[in-house]
């Protein structure tokens, strides 16, 4: 097999929860240039359709359906959506997520909650819906996890995100457990831990450290529009096939400084 077949995702279908902007849009766009058919789902129809329109214009053919992933009772529905449109899953990238910045001893107990439903409970029931109902049944999948470096090591001072934190590494471990309990049947599952990116959820962190953490990064630049793409390229395709359990850092070398 060729590398350009190795990343041909031609009649693959790929789910992308979150994927109406920032790193679930980079995403989007990696698994649909090379030829999959993607659904991506946010909250806000008005951000999906901007997306919808973004892709199309790049020749993607794709589907959008208003979600919320934390509530629970939607997720069976969700998946109906996508079968019933396309016939399966192959590809699920699970990015969706929230943060919370408060000090331990204060964090409001509604905060915890709505990090939690999000970044762990949701992921759970939505890769078990897709897993028993698609990919197991196939005996094939990708699962992708947008996990952060955040769940890979403690924070710099000032940074106050303990259930953010706790969420990732949760996330980092439900990925070597489920890559470990699923490879039978011939699923990847895979975590990417970004480091620092601007975003919508990262944006206000990064104007109130400023140069602090710019000066923690060795290549000394904050991720930027394209730098989730070639991984995530990786992960989704038969060119990452031997590649499960792992929680990769794309931070600019952050974790090793």
């Amino acid at each position: 097999m060729s590398l350009k077949q190795l990343f041909d995702l031609t009649g693959k279908v790929a789910v992308i929860t979150g994927g109406s902007r920032g790193l679930g849009l980079q995403m989007a766009e990696a698994v649909g240039e090379l030829g999959a058919k993607v659904v991506i789902s946010a909250r806000k129809q008005h951000e999906l359709d901007d997306a919808e329109k973004h892709l199309k214009d790049l020749g993607i053919e794709v589907m959008t359906i208003a979600a919320d992933m934390s509530d629970k009772a939607g997720i069976s529905g969700f998946v109906d959506q996508v079968v019933e449109r396309f016939g399966t899953i192959d590809i699920l990238i699970n990015n969706a997520g929230a943060t919370w910045g408060a000090p331990a001893e204060d964090h409001p107990d509604a905060a915890w909650d709505k990090v939690m439903n999000l970044n762990v409970d949701a992921i759970f029931y939505l890769t078990r819906e897709v897993g028993k109902r698609c990919m197991i049944p196939q005996k094939s999948g990708k699962i992708i996890i947008t996990a952060s470096i955040a769940g890979l090591s403690g924070n710099p001072e000032g940074m106050n995100t303990i259930a953010y934190n706790t969420s990732k590494g949760a996330n980092v471990n439900f990925t070597r457990a489920l890559a470990a309990e699923w490879g039978k049947y011939n699923i990847n599952v895979n975590a990417i831990c970004p480091g620092f990116f601007p975003s919508k959820m990262a944006n206000g962190l990064l104007d109130a450290m400023g140069d602090k953490m710019l000066e923690r990064i060795p290549l000394n630049r904050y991720g930027g529009d394209e730098d989730m793409k070639g991984l995530t390229a990786l992960l989704a395709t038969e060119a990452g096939r031997h590649i499960t359990g792992q929680a990769i850092a794309i931070d600019g070398g952050t974790m090793v400084s």
